[in-house]
């Protein structure tokens, strides 16, 4: 099969778009013939070395962390799904990626696709929608009426975050520059800050219950976010290299997100999905043999929006 691999660690240069070996699932693992996969910014850093702590790899390695296509082999041990089922997942970042015609699966990382959906264009839900999910509800705790604060809505993750926050009966303010304001403000965005042209702290006049960060923004920044929200609320930040900030004297407390894989909460949002609650965007769709060169202009910072991956059929 064909596959995209990088055997050393470097700029976007050492991946290689290459015969290897078909995969055969082991005990709880099923094979998914892979309909997509898609970027998301940690792919760049695990190929470039930077991850090398928090997630080991073994090389060569095959990048992907996302997943949708169809199960064709099930190892020993799994009736939670059978050959020919559609399914997305949020593979394990430490382990070989979809970036493939064919990849192994554990198979309590996979929930049924949505069917309102094409089945490629999934492959943009699983990480980015689960990193929103977790965000609001696991360490914000959001309920309705709360205001709420999204800083750098514009990208993958703040398209779900604006829609979650809005269907969980929010007020939501998000910033975004002027090429994502539209997308954010059909996501569902009560207001909308061009943080190019005007600060945060200047814009939101009123306090807020919740601030989550999805942007690189500068530790100053990042900081200033905590003097926007409640005595007891909370800032989730999703930038994992800054902590996030708290203020204490006004207890408010400061929480770093990093994404784990969960197949029920990936389920909800797929009943979202396919109760036309949620939508999925995907920016461009490419094939898997041009994934060196996206993994280039991503470097130049030339990648919005979610970008899926699409292997050849042959």
């Amino acid at each position: 099969m064909k596959a995209v691999r990088f055997h050393e660690y470097g700029t976007p240069d050492v991946l290689r778009y290459e015969d290897v070996e078909q995969p055969v699932p082991g005990a709880r693992q099923v094979r998914i013939r892979v309909a997509a996969t898609s970027f998301n910014p940690v792919d760049g850093n695990i190929r470039g070395g930077f991850m090398q702590g928090p997630i080991p790899v073994q090389l060569p390695h095959t990048p992907g962390i996302d997943v949708a296509g169809t199960i064709d082999a099930v190892g020993e041990g799994v009736d939670v799904v059978a050959v020919g089922d559609d399914v997305i997942g949020f593979l394990p970042m430490d382990g070989t990626g979809a970036a493939a015609q064919y990849v192994l699966a554990p198979a309590d990382v996979l929930t049924p696709a949505p069917k309102s959906v094409p089945l490629a264009d999934a492959a943009a839900l699983p990480l980015v929608g689960l990193t929103a999910y977790q965000a609001l509800f696991d360490h914000a705790k959001i309920t309705a009426g709360q205001r709420v604060l999204i800083n750098g809505a514009g990208g993958a993750v703040g398209g779900y975050a604006v829609q979650l926050a809005k269907n969980a009966g929010a007020h939501v303010i998000a910033t975004a520059g002027p090429r994502s304001s539209e997308a954010v403000t059909s996501a569902g965005a009560d207001e909308v800050i061009d943080h190019t042209t005007t600060s945060v702290t200047a814009a939101v006049t009123e306090t807020v219950d919740l601030a989550l960060n999805l942007a690189p923004v500068d530790p100053d920044e990042l900081a200033a976010l905590v003097t926007l929200v409640r005595p007891g609320g909370v800032v989730v930040n999703t930038t994992v290299w800054m902590p996030a900030p708290s203020d204490e004297e006004r207890d408010v407390h400061g929480i770093d997100l990093f994404v784990r894989s969960d197949a029920d909460q990936l389920a909800q949002l797929v009943a979202l999905i396919d109760r036309g609650e949620l939508r999925v965007d995907v920016a461009e769709r490419v094939p898997l043999a041009e994934l060196p060169a996206l993994h280039a202009r991503a470097a130049e910072g030339a990648v919005h929006g979610k970008v899926i991956v699409v292997p050849s059929a042959d």
